[in-house]
């Protein structure tokens, strides 16, 4: 079986906080970084090993409008899609901005289309807000249940796992034309 997409929660480079999600052979693998390890070398081997042809990573992969034309509407740190969805500054976040984009140039050159995805709005959006987000992993995993068919090979050991979970199942409704796009194509789309 070809593996349709990935799910990525993208975290500090170093710090072993992000996790890939896929289904492979009828069952949802969940994969994280080391410590130490450096976590876009390990989503670029994960990619070149099962060559998914999508992939939906919570990480901005793109910048506000005006960084790039200051005659373009809107301001310098959000973009639409950003502001719609209550969602971090990519302006704040930087560096992780910067290595997101990166990160999407490098998939595109080798025919890996990445989408952005926003873990937080699904939950808000798609699920209605269940207080266990964030707070209770078992009583969580229980809420998310009706929005898929959950044959985990291990439980989630963390929420890293969890957003990267979801990432994925933003990416499955994507797939399934199931999707909400949030923001302007010219600036940047969020899907959950």
């Amino acid at each position: 079986m070809a593996i349709m997409h990935f799910g990525i929660d993208f975290g500090s480079k170093m710090t072993g906080t992000t996790a890939v999600c896929f289904e492979d052979g009828g069952k949802i693998q969940l994969l994280q970084s080391a410590k130490n390890q450096n976590a876009d070398q390990f989503i670029l081997d994960l990619c070149a090993k099962y060559k998914p042809p999508k992939i939906f990573i919570d990480a901005p992969l793109s910048l506000p409008a005006k960084i790039l034309d200051p005659t373009a509407e809107g301001d310098h740190f959000y973009r639409e899609c950003d502001r719609l969805l209550g969602a971090m500054s990519p302006m704040f976040l930087g560096g992780l901005t910067a290595r997101a984009i990166r990160l999407k140039d490098q998939l595109a050159a080798v025919g890996i289309e990445c989408i952005e995805t926003y873990p937080a709005a699904f939950v808000k959006i798609a699920m209605g807000s269940p207080k266990a987000y964030k707070n209770d992993l078992p009583e969580f995993l229980q809420a998310l249940g009706p929005f898929l068919s959950l044959n985990l090979t291990s439980a989630p050991e963390n929420w890293h796992q969890i957003d990267a979970l979801l990432a994925w199942t933003s990416g499955r409704r994507h797939l399934l034309k199931q999707t909400q796009r949030f923001g302007q194509p010219i600036e940047g789309v969020i899907v959950i």
